[in-house]
């Protein structure tokens, strides 16, 4: 494992996946599920800790990471949205220069691109790196320790995604989604993750 960038990593996996019917961090994608697939990428960037935010039933999401070195945060208001998760492992992280964010329902991820996120989120101005969706900033995203430390406790919020978009273009590195675009959230997406062969059948 890199020892390269001391960051942390926060591995948001609390969703209920109430829309696809079926628990999306355990859809396989080479005989391996996309909960374990996302930790294992992370971990391959070298960070100093990883964080796994798990809803309030995570056994079986624990049993799909038990070979891998992680720390576990339960968020019992998953529901509440994607905020509450961030607010849940604010204490792990807000002491870091860099903090990785991630989703586990991105079939398309790849280490690389994890790389590139936190090498340019060291030269950028802001101190942040994003990915490109639909043209506007999101995850897998680069941000600052401390602003775990400022987010707002409305949990309808969502989660850092206005602070980045609020920032000028020359203070952010935007990366090409590179298929990220493609997550997990309906029987429409899988089917076509699916077709793809992003996923397993």
């Amino acid at each position: 494992m890199s020892e390269r960038g001391r960051h942390a990593v926060v591995l948001l996996a609390a969703g209920s996946s109430t829309r696809l019917g079926q628990p999306k961090q355990l859809l396989r994608r080479d005989g391996e599920t996309l909960l374990h697939r996302a930790a294992r990428i992370a971990l391959e960037t070298g960070p100093e800790v990883l964080i796994v935010v798990l809803g309030s039933n995570p056994s079986a999401y624990q049993a799909a990471l038990q070979d891998l070195p992680y720390e576990r945060v339960i968020n019992e208001n998953a529901a509440s949205g994607m905020a509450s998760s961030l607010q849940a492992a604010a204490s792990h992280v807000a002491g870091h220069a860099q903090v990785l964010v991630l989703m586990s329902d991105q079939p398309a991820l790849s280490t690389a691109h994890l790389q590139r996120l936190l090498e340019g989120s060291r030269r950028s101005r802001s101190g942040c790196a994003a990915t490109r969706l639909q043209g506007l900033a999101g995850v897998p995203a680069v941000v600052p320790g401390d602003w775990f430390s400022a987010l707002p406790q409305d949990a309808s919020n969502a989660g850092f995604r206005a602070r980045l978009r609020a920032l000028a273009d020359d203070a952010l590195l935007l990366l090409p989604a590179g298929g990220l675009e493609l997550d997990i959230d309906t029987p429409q997406d899988l089917a076509h993750a699916r077709s793809l062969g992003l996923l397993d059948t």
